[in-house]
């Protein structure tokens, strides 16, 4: 298992070239199932073929759309408040309206555009499964595909995803960045949070300090505060203090040019009990495990039968998992992808069953519910490589941590 050595802080943006390839891989995939054009209306998709970055999708009221041809350049079909940044990028055919216009938002020239480059009868494929939606209007969407009623639409979250799970080194680059700045900050926080804080000063701390380090956002930032341990690890921070013998859980999913990092770390305030330090060691090991199984050609069920089988044996009271007290993990599973959403393709579950392949950017989050009310949550992030996992995170400290 290797680390990380590269700790230049890797240029915004990316080359042309990149977007072509991304481009040319989408296009060859379509070919193979003779689909004509491609609609993309989400903001990663749209994003990961154009380079159009914004934090203007945060507003639900217009609708974009790009089109990636069988051959050529994606078109794009936007809000005219978005012509400038778009045309700042490798795209060439921008096509605008005057948004928001509810009586046609689009329509027209989406349905104008899917005609000019699929032709007639067209094979129209767009993200239809897992992790997808369409994001425009139902209506609107109903209305395109009545007025193209002889086109055929086809499911392509195979070919967007298959893409997306596998980074370029660029790519890699962004997200080990602001993994490292997120490590940093985790090392420095026994200096920036004590007892008496409350959690929203806590969480304000953090945030502040990992901006300051040199992250562009802290988007994603939940975790948890309770009397030897907690049962939500996704909750917003209260009013509640900090104090003696708490445990703390941040996981923090923050941004450096649109790539994520998603790793947390575990804390205890003045003393932790014996119970709660075994069950920190549980879920270190079960995370060793899934870094030792990470290899190309092993599967994301792989992953989670190695973490589950250390949470079930060493979980249990004996050691053997035949003994094993009540269910060990309600999370549902044991890590992700991670890049341009803080949660990605694939799902580390017992039925998965995604290959891994070199240049996966992945999560391992083994979660253990150790006793009632009481569970106890690792992550780490690394890319696939030919021999293994490579940390993106720096490695969480084999014994819980102890904050005077």
């Amino acid at each position: 298992m290797a680390a990380i050595t590269d700790l230049s802080t890797p240029p915004r943006g990316f080359p042309v070239a990149e977007f072509e390839t991304r481009t040319a891989n989408a296009q060859r995939a379509m070919a193979e199932r003779s689909i004509d054009v491609m609609l993309l209306t989400t903001e990663p998709e749209v994003r990961y073929f154009t380079g159009f970055k914004t934090l203007f999708w945060l507003s639900p009221t217009r609708p974009w759309f790009v089109v990636v041809p069988a051959a050529g350049k994606p078109v794009a079909i936007i809000p005219s408040i978005g012509d400038s940044l778009m045309s700042s990028t490798w795209i060439d055919d921008v096509r605008v309206w005057s948004s928001p216009n509810p009586d046609d938002d689009g329509v027209s020239l989406l349905v104008e555009a899917l005609r000019e480059l699929g032709g007639a009868n067209a094979t129209i494929g767009t993200p239809m499964g897992p992790e997808t939606h369409i994001r425009m209007p139902a209506a609107d969407f109903e209305n395109v595909r009545s007025q193209l009623g002889d086109a055929n639409w086809v499911d392509t979250t195979d070919i967007v995803s298959g893409l997306r799970m596998v980074k370029s080194e660029n790519e890699i680059a962004k997200v080990a960045h602001v993994c490292r700045i997120v490590s940093d900050a985790f090392d420095g926080l026994p200096n920036l949070i004590s007892i008496g804080d409350t959690e929203q000063q806590a969480f304000a701390k953090f945030r502040i300090d990992i901006l300051q380090r040199g992250a562009d956002d802290v988007p994603y930032l939940v975790g948890s505060t309770g009397p030897g341990g907690f049962d939500d690890i996704i909750k917003s921070p209260t009013d509640r203090v900090i104090g003696d013998g708490d445990l703390l859980l941040f996981d923090t999913g923050s941004v450096y040019d649109g790539y994520f990092s998603d790793f947390d770390r575990n804390f205890a305030f003045g003393s932790a009990d014996d119970a709660a330090k075994r069950a920190y060691e549980v879920v270190w090991r079960s995370t060793e495990a899934g870094l030792a199984a990470v290899k190309p050609g092993a599967t994301t069920s792989d992953l989670w039968r190695a973490m589950m089988r250390v949470i079930d044996e060493e979980g249990s009271p004996s050691g053997k998992a035949s003994e094993a007290a009540t269910p060990k993990n309600s999370v549902g599973r044991m890590g992700h992808g991670l890049g341009m959403q803080v949660t990605e393709w694939p799902s580390h579950t017992a039925s998965d069953d995604t290959v891994l392949q070199e240049g996966m950017v992945l999560t391992l989050e083994p979660g253990y519910s150790w006793a009632p009310g009481k569970m106890m949550v690792h992550e780490e992030n690394l890319v696939v490589r030919a021999d293994g996992a490579e940390l993106l995170s720096r490695r969480a400290a084999p014994e819980l941590p102890v904050l005077a």
